[in-house]
């Protein structure tokens, strides 16, 4: 019995490693990343993305493509216009890890 709750236990963490490589892999592209960033601030339509992070189309809607392929994003659509946010808190953990870890904060001077 204990070889069989130690076969569940690998099959489950070999499953959720293989969701947080799917959720890293997403997250390696720069625009992306700076993407998500933007959208941990809040829900944010396309036009507003675009001005905030400097991301010009066709990049931009390629990277939100991919974003909401992997699910790391949902949409709404009023009118002409689509509005992407994240719902995953689990995503709102990582980004705010990696924005501890390597966003430049007021008064850090220092390089590491």
């Amino acid at each position: 019995m204990a070889v069989m709750a130690d076969t569940d236990i690998q099959d489950a963490m070999k499953q959720a490693a293989s969701g947080a490589a799917e959720i890293l892999r997403g997250l390696s592209n720069a625009d992306r990343l700076l993407l998500m960033c933007q959208l941990s601030q809040g829900e944010a339509s396309v036009a507003q993305l675009e001005e905030a992070v400097g991301i010009h189309q066709p990049t931009l809607s390629q990277q939100l493509g991919v974003l909401r392929r992997l699910k790391l994003v949902e949409t709404r659509r009023t009118g002409k216009q689509i509005f992407y946010r994240i719902e995953d808190q689990r995503i709102f953990a990582l980004l705010n890890t990696l924005y501890d870890l390597y966003c430049p904060q007021a008064g850090d001077n220092h390089v590491d």
